[in-house]
């Protein structure tokens, strides 16, 4: 009798493992602060209250996601929305859909330091701006020129390696950057600047009416999966949602991944990043995860000024709200 117990519990256990789906889910960049509500729902338990197994790599830029979920070797992964759209063009790649809106403001910016004098767009002209090709906020120069009057032809663009790019801007090697706000201006501080002396020029406020990073799902295991790819998106936004109330504890669990980085750091970047990209008046009003459709419309449109259609994607074909919890369940805490 015993032993059939032993037995019977052990097929209970390997039941429930086998219950558990696994996900690799795809971030954008290293383990840094803004990642920590991934690892607050792992610890949590917020991803295996859904039934989900989830593992979670570090990534090298915010286009490379997009890749390693077109291509099944990841189901999930944390991507540039604008990126996504022009992905999308092509008829021939997968039919990825963002499934939830992370940072309502993205994160583009022009970064610069005070003694430059460059307080403002226009003051860029005669400067040099050093953008590493793959930028995801550099690729949003054209839009940034368009929308400010800004004389293309009278700033020097300069391509920089990611890992020298605030060193050279501190050095005074160049006169602005472009980049992830939150980062650079970490980084900034890591090689010396004062935060007074670092001037950030937020593309959203200046005309750049664009969304930021969201999450995207492997069209073939959205269809094959949709209660897994619900699951994950609802315990994301409780992650989020455990961050926002105690920021300290979700950067304990970064640090568990993460033992090279410094705690007081990370947290920093994680409170600018929930403060200017997580937390909107949008999010306030409606909500963690969804989308203004007339907003994400227009900023296909405007996209059009960085990027030549062939195949312009509709708003509906980029996201969707369908694997949402009801609005209840996203409120800002």
């Amino acid at each position: 009798m015993r032993l059939l117990v032993v037995f019977l519990s052990t097929l209970v256990l390997s039941s429930g493992a086998l219950a558990q789906t696994a996900i690799k889910f795809a971030l954008d960049w290293r383990f840094e602060g803004p990642a920590a509500p991934y690892f607050v729902a792992i610890d949590q338990g917020y991803y295996a209250d859904e039934g989900l197994d989830v593992s979670i790599d570090p990534g090298s830029g915010s286009v490379e996601g997009i890749n390693r979920v077109a291509s099944g070797a990841y189901q999930l992964g944390f991507a540039d929305i604008n990126s996504l759209v022009k992905f999308r063009d092509n008829p021939a790649n997968a039919p990825l859909q963002a499934v939830q809106m992370v940072y309502d403001t993205p994160a583009f910016a022009i970064i610069t330091m005070k003694r430059t004098g460059i307080s403002g767009p226009k003051d860029l002209e005669g400067k040099i701006l050093g953008a590493p090709a793959p930028d995801g906020a550099y690729a949003q120069w054209p839009i940034f020129v368009a929308a400010n009057g800004i004389e293309a032809s009278k700033v020097k663009i300069e391509n920089v390696g990611f890992p020298v790019r605030e060193p050279m801007l501190v050095k005074g090697d160049v006169d602005a950057i472009t980049g992830f706000w939150f980062s650079s201006y970490m980084n900034l501080k890591a090689n010396g600047a004062k935060d007074d002396d670092i001037v950030v020029m937020l593309m959203k406020d200046y005309g750049v009416d664009l969304y930021g990073n969201v999450i995207i799902v492997n069209p073939e295991f959205a269809k094959s999966n949709p209660d897994a790819v619900k699951g994950f998106v609802k315990a994301t936004i409780r992650g989020i949602q455990e961050t926002i109330r105690n920021p300290e504890a979700a950067i304990d669990a970064l640090l568990k991944r993460n033992q090279i980085a410094n705690k007081a750091v990370e947290l920093e970047r994680l409170k600018l990043a929930l403060d200017r990209n997580f937390v909107t008046d949008a999010t306030r009003q409606n909500g963690f995860g969804d989308v203004d459709m007339s907003r994400l419309a227009r900023s296909i449109d405007q996209i059009g000024l960085t990027f030549k259609y062939t195949n312009k994607p509709s708003a509906d074909a980029i996201f969707t709200s369908a694997f949402l919890p009801p609005k209840a369940d996203r409120l800002v805490p």
